[in-house]
């Protein structure tokens, strides 16, 4: 993946560091976006000693304007200029994964939620595609959470389903490939750490953006076994 440029939100953690380390393995110019300025120096410091290619921009999804410079300083970090691929797994859950109701749900929680992992996801794809190159593609983390109620997970589901509806809104209104990963669960602080290792799915999101078939990607949710099967 020379000469290709991925941004990553929420890379310092969870899903989203397993995907930033899987990509500069490959050899792309990795760019990371997170709100922790220390956890993003120590990712970045990490990568670098790894011999990857790597920039930090200390982004807040929930500010337009902190994730347009994250696409700003992307665009020029190849020399080819543009961006390739982005992640968007920046993501927040306040409080107990399956403890959070939504009837006992405050009202800043709720937004929050929103802000974080609805309309982060709207501002993260439409900031990135005045830089996107020929072939860009988005990619979007989500979970069966979305799509099928349980009790307990409140602003959390409601905003990966509205993640996914955005994710869909832009597959239909552009010509760029943006999807949905399910890699199931996967052991995060958003999962309070129960689920598969992170590492053990992160090459689902470097194949989804290199060698998947643009039409099964586009404006679907692509899950485990999708990504099993075109991979046997």
């Amino acid at each position: 993946m020379d000469e290709t440029t991925v941004v990553v939100t929420g890379g310092t953690g969870g899903i989203g560091r397993a995907v930033a380390d899987a990509f500069a393995t490959e050899g792309a110019a990795v760019v990371l976006g997170a709100r922790d300025t220390a956890a993003l120096e120590e990712a970045v410091d990490d990568l670098e000693a790894s011999g990857a290619t790597v920039t930090g921009v200390r982004t807040d999804v929930r500010d337009e304007f902190d994730v347009e410079r994250l696409m700003e300083t992307a665009s020029r970090v190849g020399d080819a200029g543009g961006i390739d691929v982005v992640v968007a797994a920046a993501g927040v859950y306040h409080g107990d994964p399956g403890e959070t109701p939504i009837d006992g749900e405050s009202y800043a929680a709720f937004d929050d939620a929103w802000r974080t992992n609805g309309r982060g996801v709207f501002a993260t794809i439409a900031e990135a595609l005045p830089h996107l190159n020929e072939g860009g593609r988005v990619l979007v983390p989500t979970g069966a959470i979305a799509r099928n109620a349980k009790p307990g997970y409140g602003s959390y589901a409601v905003s990966k389903a509205g993640a996914e509806a955005v994710a869909r809104a832009f597959a239909a209104d552009t010509d760029y490939v943006v999807g949905c990963l399910e890699p199931g669960q996967v052991a995060t602080d958003l999962t309070g750490g129960t689920g598969r290792d992170p590492e053990s799915i992160a090459e689902m999101f470097v194949w989804a953006a290199t060698a998947a078939d643009p039409e099964a990607i586009d404006g679907e949710i692509v899950g485990l076994r999708e990504w099993k099967q075109a991979t046997r």
